[in-house]
């Protein structure tokens, strides 16, 4: 075959998305006689999408020369600043600092002005970003962007006007910012972008939802992305991250079993070339949380090391993790250290929530009452409805251990509504179990019953061992024998009887004194009794102790 046929059909195999038949025949025409500065470019191209890292900064190395003895400053400059972008993303600080400054270098050299300039902003941007100077990365990415739009460049566009709704978020202005992210990813689902940024794309604002909580967006999108790996089945690039995505997706929606799998494929993905160790680590911790889950537990801590071994912080689930093997005291000590190490809002926000979660578990909940004042604080500036959700449902939590039941019921129904809409099963069934405990409380047994048992059932469906183990341990709600006394009022009675005071009982329980005389006071109408001597003869006269 001709060396110039088969370099045409490699320019039409990289067009057509075959990146592996691109790669052999542009790389055998390169064999024969070496390719163009262009058509290196190409190269490069296929090898990014099939994952093979060292091979694609090579061949961009090439072309980045071969444009220079070429006298092409631009593309010259922007092979530069892609080679110094791979480097950055696979934490390659220094070499990446390198291309950046030659980039910068030879093109204020030339005193030209073309759309690189535009390219080479973006290293400062994600500087700023990453210090959380969000104003800072905001200003530049609308000076890059305003060079996009001078310059029709779409991958430019996509790139920086991405980061200045990431940007606006982040700065409270969520409505704004987010139809940004929209508007880039309209362009990245019509086709409009190249393969290299389509992916960066995708997996950015994939990423980003998630970690501000617009986990509807991040569903759609991880749909999407889906989709277009499906389309080019020998591509290898964004595949692992892809699965990673997914495994958080189909936790989320209750798919347990599915999420380990994708998990662990992710982990296989990465393997086969394009390795990213956060990605790598990040499927690590969703394979814990899920063993967790289900009550796996030795599995989850070896999936957790796993993560923190490829740099993960494994928080909140570790700590969660050793809550439900009973060690409250490492819980409390790992969920302080990573949240006092925390700055960042948001960051903090599901940190917080398990810190809830732990605190009323060890009988503190007192002290989990301004966390509940900081989700509420993050959940009103961003406007999300998962932030929404697990800031009612840990003021909910805390009112319900303060024997507050009605107005945890307030807190808990919005909560469990925002879950449900969400359609996070496992998040509606813990709260629907809150919710019947709030019932029994108000003697309301029926009610009880119903979302009891609704919650065991979703667990049961779900496969969640520990939370299905709690929930069928226990008491029944004001049974007839009980004589119409909620279990908190059976459990002060006990205490009662043991001959304890109300201020030791509240001692015992956690609770303040005033809720423990409330208690007794109600017991002794329900059961027609005036002393704490006649109280004392009913329990034992009934069997209640």
């Amino acid at each position: 075959m001709e060396p110039g046929h088969e370099l045409e059909r490699g320019r039409e195999a990289l067009g057509a998305g075959s990146w592996l038949a691109a790669a052999e025949l542009l790389t055998r025409s390169d064999r024969e006689s070496p390719l163009g500065a262009a058509d290196l470019e190409l190269l490069a191209t296929a090898a990014y999408m099939l994952g093979r890292d060292d091979e694609y900064r090579s061949t961009l190395e090439r072309a980045h020369h071969a444009h220079l003895e070429a006298a092409e400053t631009e593309p010259a400059v922007r092979c530069a600043f892609w080679l110094g972008l791979a480097l950055l993303l696979q934490g390659q600080t220094a070499p990446a600092t390198g291309w950046f400054a030659r980039a910068e270098r030879i093109f204020e050299g030339e005193g030209i002005d073309s759309v690189e300039r535009g390219y080479l902003l973006i290293p400062g941007l994600l500087q700023r970003s990453a210090a959380g100077d969000h104003d800072g990365a905001r200003a530049i990415a609308w000076q890059a962007a305003a060079i996009g739009a001078r310059f029709g460049d779409r991958d430019l566009q996509a790139l920086v006007v991405q980061e200045q709704g990431h940007a606006l978020v982040r700065l409270g202005r969520a409505e704004e910012g987010l139809r940004l992210v929209d508007e880039v990813m309209l362009a990245v689902t019509s086709g409009d972008l190249s393969p290299i940024v389509t992916g960066l794309v995708y997996c950015n604002t994939i990423a980003f939802c998630q970690s501000v909580y617009e986990l509807r967006r991040a569903r759609e999108w991880t749909d999407a992305l889906s989709r277009w790996c499906e389309q080019q089945p020998d591509m290898v690039a964004h595949t692992g991250v892809c699965l990673v995505h997914r495994a958080e997706i189909l936790q989320l929606r209750g798919a347990w079993e599915e999420a380990l799998e994708e998990a662990r494929r992710a982990g296989e993905r990465f393997t086969l070339g394009n390795y990213d160790a956060q990605a790598d680590a990040r499927a690590r911790y969703r394979q814990g949380e899920v063993h967790r889950l289900k009550g796996d537990f030795a599995l989850a801590e070896e999936a957790y090391r796993e993560a923190s071994s490829g740099g993960w912080e494994p928080q909140p689930g570790l700590a969660l993790l050793r809550l439900a093997e009973g060690d409250g005291a490492a819980a409390v000590a790992s969920i302080r250290r990573v949240i006092g190490e925390t700055a960042d809002p948001l960051e903090r926000a599901g940190l917080i929530a398990a810190r809830v979660e732990i605190m009323i578990a060890i009988g503190k909940a007192g002290d989990a009452r301004g966390d509940c004042a900081e989700l509420e604080r993050t959940a009103e500036h961003q406007g999300s409805w998962v932030l929404g959700a697990m800031s009612c449902q840990a003021r909910g939590a805390v009112e319900l251990d303060a024997d507050e039941a009605a107005e945890a019921l307030v807190s808990l129904r919005r909560a469990w509504r925002m879950w449900r809409q969400l359609e996070a099963p496992y998040e509606a069934a813990r709260v629907r179990e809150l919710i019947g405990l709030a019932c029994r409380e108000l003697d309301d047994n029926d009610g009880a019953a119903m979302e009891l048992e609704a919650a065991r059932a979703a667990f049961e469906t779900l496969g969640a061992r520990p939370d299905l183990a709690r929930v069928e341990a226990l008491p029944g709600a004001a049974e007839p024998e009980a004589h119409g006394l909620t279990a908190r009022e059976r459990e002060v009675l006990r205490l009662v009887a043991d001959g304890r005071t109300n201020k030791a009982i509240a001692a015992e329980l956690v609770l303040s004194e005033r809720t423990i005389d409330r208690h007794v006071s109600n017991i002794f109408a329900k059961v027609g009794v005036s002393s704490r001597a006649s109280a004392t003869a009913f329990a034992y006269e009934h069997d209640l102790v």
